[in-house]
């Protein structure tokens, strides 16, 4: 058997190094954290899209450590909010909030919005930077409404006040394995996927 390919995964985040690896397997690859590299250039994330902060991440990334890289970002849009949180869904209530500020500050903002107008979609563009290569890019998208209230246990970030209508529960009420079929992530994942099997 071919020994695995390593591909940097340019995230600290625990749960997502998770998320990538069940994605991965598929593939034969290995993610590998950041953590397990030492003198890493921080990222500042100041691209006003998903895209521009994926591309930027994996490329720094990639071209720093001499290796496949895998960028991601990742956020709510919610069209009561014009679109928000977007691109600063992870420090919404702000620079160092906790997952939980971050959630509370949206339900704040949407209190007194009724059920219908809280349509809301995760969304996940995910980029592949190989050194020499042109980098890959797909994205994912995760339909959804804003709950009253949080629900679940599962996951990270604004799981717990995601609802699914057709699943008749939140994010974090799923069991990961059923959280990774239907992600942003898993849908760009795919997308991805697909785009690497083309290219061979």
């Amino acid at each position: 058997m071919s020994e695995r390919k390593k591909v940097v995964l340019a995230t600290r985040n625990k749960g997502k190094v998770k998320e990538f690896n069940s994605l991965f397997a598929e593939l034969g690859w290995e993610g590998i954290s950041l953590d397990a590299f030492e003198g890493v250039p921080e990222v500042v994330e100041d691209g006003d899209t998903f895209e521009a902060n994926a591309l930027k991440k994996a490329t720094t990334i990639a071209t720093y450590l001499n290796m496949p890289a895998v960028g991601d970002d990742s956020g709510l849009e919610v069209d009561a909010l014009g679109g928000r949180p977007g691109v600063y869904s992870a420090r919404y209530a702000g620079e160092h909030a906790s997952d939980e500020q971050n959630w509370r500050k949206l339900l704040d903002e949407l209190r007194g919005v009724p059920a219908q107008q809280r349509t809301a979609r995760f969304r996940c563009v995910l980029v592949l930077a190989e050194p020499g290569k042109e980098p890959m890019v797909a994205q994912g998208t995760c339909e959804g409404v804003i709950a009253e209230a949080p629900e679940g246990t599962n996951g990270f970030g604004y799981d717990p006040v995601f609802y699914l209508p057709d699943k008749g529960v939140t994010m974090a009420q799923l069991p990961p394995e059923e959280k990774n079929r239907i992600s942003h992530r898993a849908m760009a994942m795919g997308n991805l996927l697909a785009a690497i099997k083309r290219q061979g």
